[in-house]
């Protein structure tokens, strides 16, 4: 497989505790559910799919020193360049996901390590390597990671980045108005539907689009089984989402941002960037847990 150009992808590890329950919570009581501890971390997410589609991708995040080997060789496995920063006083941030019967999931998390993250852990080299630069939204939700990729996105110049806000929740904690103003210079804002209308305070699909295009060159929005739409100043690109039965969506809005961006990268157009983009996130939400599994999803 041909290598992409080199991404920087800056954000989270985490390690997913996910739970399917076989219905609804027993308040009190029990409830029979399968449950499976995987890997995780939207950005740690995103670097696995981005490998997997044939991206160079250097990856920088923070995990707990009893976790470092451990993380590093699962990510020399799938092929991504990291340069993890071991935390000595967090442990890695743990996350529960219930997963409900239609595949949608609710998340309980503690970032842990990923709050220490700090400019220092991300050199110059790195910088000036990459032809892109991604951020986790969740950077942006805790003042050290948040002082960090700021910091990166002014010492990247003219350099392209783009942005995944990553938690609607944690959206509405902090405010739009704040969110809008550390991602201003953003080449690419990769939302869906929820954060979406959060940042354009409004539930309209085309007002989302037109508020938001006034802030990034290029907004990518995720709709979920309503498909996705990109917007560049009065120019609208949308397709409808494939028919699939979903089984767990964790890491399928992680699989089409990482899709969308290696069809960038390899120099597709807007439309078919998404076509294939829609076609990750579907594969993605077929399968548990949030990263490419080595056989039955499709690569470039």
């Amino acid at each position: 497989m041909t290598k992409l150009p080199r991404v920087l992808l800056i954000g989270d590890v985490m390690t997913d505790v996910i739970v399917r329950p076989e219905g609804a919570l027993a308040r009190g009581s029990d409830r029979r559910a399968s449950i499976t501890v995987q890997p995780g971390g939207s950005a740690a997410n995103q670097a696995a799919w981005l490998a997997s589609f044939g991206v160079t991708v250097d990856f920088v995040a923070r995990v707990g020193a009893a976790d470092l080997e451990r993380e590093r060789a699962r990510f020399e496995a799938i092929g991504v360049t990291h340069h993890l920063v071991s935390d000595p006083g967090r442990e890695t941030g743990r996350l529960v996901a219930l997963i409900d019967t239609d595949g949608e999931r609710s998340f309980l998390t503690d970032r842990g390590a990923n709050e220490a993250l700090e400019a220092r852990d991300i050199p110059d080299t790195l910088i000036e390597g990459a032809a892109l630069i991604h951020l986790s939204g969740y950077s942006f939700f805790a003042p050290s990671p948040r002082a960090a990729v700021l910091d990166v996105m002014r010492r990247a110049g003219d350099k392209p980045i783009s942005v995944d806000p990553a938690s609607a929740e944690f959206l509405r904690e902090f405010g739009a108005d704040k969110f809008l103003a550390w991602t201003r210079g953003a080449a690419i804002l990769f939302p869906n539907a929820e954060e979406a209308a959060i940042l354009a305070g409004s539930d309209d699909p085309e007002t989302q689009c037109a508020r938001l295009a006034a802030y990034y060159p290029l907004v990518v929005i995720k709709r979920g089984a309503a498909g996705c739409e990109a917007a560049a100043g009065e120019k609208r690109w949308r397709i409808s989402a494939p028919k699939i039965e979903a089984i767990d969506t964790t890491g399928a809005g992680d699989a089409f941002v990482a899709a969308f961006l290696s069809a960038r990268l390899s120099g597709a157009d807007i439309q078919p960037a998404l076509e294939r983009a829609a076609a990750a996130g579907a594969a993605a939400s077929a399968i548990v847990g949030g990263r490419p599994k080595a056989a039955g999803v499709q690569r470039d």
